[in-house]
């Protein structure tokens, strides 16, 4: 595994393991430090790092026999103990109110309620042995979980496992809630939860002011992991395309025809893309020592978002997932790149 590995995955579950890769070699992305008189790292404007769960705790009606990704067919009898292997399978399951019933956690589920869970993955590989350790009785996982032997190694133990695609864009965050309201028995609930969000997310972009000189803001993505040397542009794949479209702006990595996922970053590149803002993870940031940091790596000084210091800061923890806290990332999107409505 090598932090380079997000350009030979072209969806944005490539970037949740690059994430998880630095997290390891960083510490979970707390090594920058403050020095001289720099300002404060800008901290993110997201809310507070909670899931919502649904006010009523649904009743699972089991058994539920459904598809797996993968292409097994899966039947699940009980959800007493469930191990949900990403951050956002975690975070689906606990706002659609079964969290009490999960035993571990993915590494990249920090969210509050799942912060004392057992964590049963390592740079986005599980580990067998510990899932098994905890006797689930459902374990759920996308197709950027590995390794192989791990995942069979928990069939072959008897344990119902269910593969979920994972998510690229905004128009994912029903089928994803779907899927995992479905494997648990709670599809009613699942409709609550996506009305819901839905519901939010539209409410967000109605607040969406327009550019008064018609030109929306160019935004460019960037990765970065300063104390694992981890410098990436994002591309059409990166992830973020469908957010930033969603928020109002224009992804310029994509629109300067970027077409991977992530590319490592070149002045030639950021010139290019001529970003107006660029949006980073908030550990990210802090890793490079906040904006002087950011403006130390070649050519950010030199865009228009370098030169205004203008640097939109997302939490890692929701910016990507594509779930029921989707609408907070938006707004905080949207008010970062635009200012709060008045």
């Amino acid at each position: 595994m090598s932090p380079s590995r997000p350009g030979a995955r072209r969806t944005a579950g490539a970037l949740i393991s690059v994430l998880a890769l630095a997290a390891v070699a960083t510490g979970c992305g707390s090594g920058g430090t403050q020095t001289g008189g720099a300002p404060a790292v800008q901290q993110p404007k997201a809310a507070p790092d909670r899931v919502e769960p649904l006010a009523a705790t649904p009743k699972p009606q089991l058994p539920a026999t459904v598809r797996s990704a993968d292409g097994h067919e899966v039947k699940v009898t009980s959800t007493s103990r469930i191990v949900p292997l990403t951050g956002s399978l975690n975070e689906i399951v606990f706002t659609l109110g079964l969290g009490k019933n999960v035993v571990a956690r993915d590494i990249t589920a920090t969210f509050e309620q799942a912060k004392s869970l057992p964590v049963v993955t390592r740079a986005h590989d599980v580990s067998a042995e510990s899932v098994l350790s905890l006797k689930p009785t459902v374990v759920l996982a996308d197709t950027t979980t590995g390794p192989t032997e791990a995942v069979q190694q928990i069939r072959d133990a008897g344990i119902p496992l269910v593969v979920v695609k994972p998510a690229k864009e905004l128009a994912d965050v029903d089928r994803r809630i779907d899927a995992v309201a479905d494997a648990l028995g709670v599809k009613a609930a699942g409709a609550e939860l996506k009305k819901r969000t839905g519901d939010r997310i539209a409410a967000v972009q109605q607040d969406i002011p327009q550019p008064k000189d018609g030109k929306k803001p160019r935004v460019t993505f960037l990765y970065l992991r300063g104390s694992a040397s981890v410098y990436l542009l994002g591309g059409r794949d990166s992830g973020a395309s469908s957010l930033l479209e969603a928020a109002g702006a224009v992804d310029a990595g994509k629109d300067s025809g970027l077409e991977k996922d992530f590319t490592a970053i070149t002045s030639e590149a950021l010139v290019k893309a001529a970003p107006d803002a660029i949006l980073v993870m908030s550990k990210g940031l802090t890793s490079v020592n906040g904006i002087d940091g950011l403006l130390k790596v070649p050519g950010v000084a030199e865009t228009p978002a370098g030169l205004d210091r203008r640097i939109v800061s997302v939490d890692d923890g929701v910016l990507l997932n594509y779930g029921p806290r989707t609408d907070q990332v938006l707004k905080s999107l949207v008010e970062q790149l635009h200012g709060k409505k008045k």
